[in-house]
């Protein structure tokens, strides 16, 4: 049970356990620390060398998904994480609208007056907003993997210099980037003066 107070918060088990629970807890928050990479410093009797097997959250797959397009050097690269992300059967969208549509079907029988525009509001949001997203996404998707083009503004570059190079320190073999020209500012509006 997790106690938070002013300067301080930390977990403490549930009362009314007996002692063989509260060692089989330890135990356990022991095992689980350490699963996660952390130092546990404990007495002998929660000292224990199994690790559950932990599961990274959904978003941290999603987030993935981003650093690989932030690290796309081709167009296929791209196109393979956006599949991930809307693929009609087990995209990330695809789940998305499970959640929205589970959650309105919950609504349905909560009884509150509010309760069936919520839910016809979900399923507006599963049927109508998230299929415009999925639509151009996969759109998107499908133009990057005809494309078959790498990204002229990044490369694959390990920064090694050719071998016949005399200067190991000077620069890599790969051409540099495309010079890419400042954006003009705004024009500023006039106006007739008096």
């Amino acid at each position: 049970m997790r106690v938070v107070r002013v300067h301080e918060s930390y977990h403490r088990v549930p009362k009314g356990l007996t002692a063989k629970d509260e060692d089989r807890l330890a135990t356990a928050a022991v095992a689980s620390l350490r699963a996660q990479g952390y130092h546990v410093a404990c007495d002998a009797d929660f000292d224990t060398d199994d690790r559950p097997a932990s599961y990274p959250p959904s978003s941290a797959s999603v987030a993935h998904l981003a650093s690989r397009v932030r690290a796309a050097t081709t167009t296929d690269e791209t196109a393979a994480a956006l599949t991930e992300l809307a693929a009609p059967h087990d995209g990330v969208l695809a789940a998305i609208e499970e959640v929205l549509t589970a959650t309105a079907c919950f609504y349905d029988g909560l009884g509150e007056p509010s309760d069936p525009h919520i839910a016809r509001r979900l399923r507006y949001l599963a049927d109508e907003v998230l299929r415009t997203i999925r639509t151009d996404l996969s759109d998107t998707r499908n133009q990057l993997a005809d494309r078959h083009a790498p990204h002229p503004g990044r490369s694959t570059c390990a920064q090694e210099v050719p071998a016949n190079e005399r200067e190991r320190s000077a620069v890599c073999a790969c051409p540099p980037p495309p010079r890419t020209l400042p954006t003009p500012p705004p024009p500023v509006a006039v106006g007739l003066r008096r």
